[in-house]
């Protein structure tokens, strides 16, 4: 299984503290059926910067102790960059990391808003010869009271990214049901772990593929899968035409 969104590297953001955390959160992955994991430590949230070259120098750190701990993970260089008006000049300075060095580059929103620019810039992004993909906009507050946001982005070729731990409820059952019904109406295209650590924010990568499988089907469950390999070869991930989400389908009873 490949994991494309974790906080796996050290002391450099809010997931591992240390190379001990890091190397536990390896073996933790590997017991998960994990081979091969994206780190993508966060970038411009107001807390964090973290640049493309010290992220590949830190990769490649965490690499060599895996091979010396016999750890079975290869992790490769991606980053969670803040949605923000310098995003094209950081893509184009390589101040940002596309994820494995392909035209995908994860986009984060602040947890209670779209920014009224957030659709210009994914439009310049795209425009720019780069795919955005939107991370958890399940945890989005003004998506999930107005999903038809999300619609239009994904509807003009943004893609997105679950979290495995949505899916499973461990973010609470409104943000739960919101996550299914965006595989429902063909709105998410990924599911990661977005692991930080291995007690409260660990992967839950398995319990969320049974889930996936069991509810939305094998098909669903593999075109996710698919779509992680995809990804990192940098080839065309598989959607599918986005639907509307119902507007009588109260999920917070906002809508």
């Amino acid at each position: 299984m490949i994991d494309i969104h974790s906080h796996i590297l050290p002391g450099i953001d809010d997931g591992a503290k240390t190379m001990t955390e890091s190397l536990a959160m390896a073996q933790a992955a590997v017991k998960q059926g994990i081979h091969t994991m994206i780190a993508t430590p966060h970038h411009q949230n107001g807390r964090y910067i973290n640049e493309k070259q010290n992220i590949l120098t830190y990769v490649a750190q965490l690499n060599e102790r895996l091979q010396e701990a016999k750890i079975p993970l290869t992790v490769l260089t991606g980053q969670e960059t803040r949605v923000n008006i310098d995003m094209i000049n950081e893509l184009e300075s390589g101040v940002i990391a596309t994820l494995n060095d392909t035209k995908y580059v994860f986009v984060e929103f602040p947890s209670a808003e779209v920014p009224r620019y957030a659709e210009k810039m994914l439009f310049d992004i795209q425009v720019a010869g780069y795919s955005p993909i939107i991370v958890h906009p399940e945890r989005n507050r003004q998506i999930a009271e107005h999903p038809s946001i999300l619609f239009d982005f994904v509807q003009k070729g943004s893609l997105t990214q679950i979290t495995a731990a949505s899916l499973v409820g461990k973010f609470g059952k409104n943000i739960q049901k919101l996550t299914h019904l965006l595989v429902d109406y063909n709105l998410t295209h990924f599911i990661a772990s977005d692991a930080h650590n291995t007690s409260t924010r660990g992967f839950v990568m398995q319990e969320a593929i049974k889930i996936l499988k069991n509810k939305h089907g094998n098909d669903t469950f593999y075109m996710f899968m698919e779509n992680a390999q995809l990804l990192i070869d940098g080839q065309h991930v598989n959607s599918h035409e986005p639907e509307q989400i119902e507007k009588k389908r109260k999920i917070f009873g906002l809508f």
